[in-house]
């Protein structure tokens, strides 16, 4: 990944005028100078352009930058979203439906980034409708049913009998995964589904 950045506004005693420094991926740059010099105010001014174009390295919208937000696409727009909550680096992440927008590949991405930064040791919590994606991602669920929680826990341990099913007013289906034995939650279809709603 390379970063140049250099401030837009030079402080009063333009000390960066006409400063431009790159950060390569893989090396590792030194700014050196006498007291004064303006490597710490560089190094300042440079840090936040880091994560900026980490965050949108990682979901895949570097080619939006000079887009303006009005011509994104709504998935455009909902990543371009999520990179600006990632660039913050905040300890504590709370994203409302992060994936609703989005299409499969996006999906996979921004929840695969959620649990990295889970394990990184972030504080990753996610509002979901797709059981499946829940199913997946999730360490741990919360199916919340009439403002309480009606179950918590391992995917595993919640998404079994009929609660899921009672929850959504809806055949769901719970089976494992035939090659992984991951658990897979979806819609039941067809005819029994049918018979059911009859």
């Amino acid at each position: 990944m390379t970063v140049s950045g250099s401030p837009a506004a030079p402080s009063p005693r333009e000390v960066q005028r006409g400063v431009d420094v790159t950060a390569r991926a893989g090396e590792v740059p030194a700014l050196i100078g006498p007291d004064g010099a303006g490597k710490s105010t560089l190094l300042g001014a440079l840090a936040p352009d880091l994560r900026a174009a980490e965050a949108l390295a990682v979901t895949e919208v570097t080619g939006f930058a000079p887009r303006p937000f009005s011509a994104l696409s709504g998935g455009e727009r909902a990543r371009a979203a999520f990179a600006r909550v990632l660039a913050q680096r905040a300890p504590l992440l709370l994203l409302d439906e992060p994936t609703a927008a989005l299409d499969l590949r996006h999906q996979e991405l921004v929840l695969r980034v959620c649990r990295a930064r889970a394990h990184a040791g972030d504080a990753v919590v996610v509002v979901l409708h797709d059981l499946g994606l829940a199913a997946a991602y999730a360490r741990r669920v919360a199916i919340l049913c009439a403002g309480r929680v009606a179950a918590e826990g391992p995917p595993a341990e919640v998404f079994t009998g009929e609660l899921p099913s009672e929850v959504y007013r809806r055949p769901v289906e719970v089976f494992p995964h035939p090659r992984t034995g991951a658990v897979l939650v979806t819609p039941e279809r067809g005819a029994v589904a049918a018979e059911r709603d009859a």
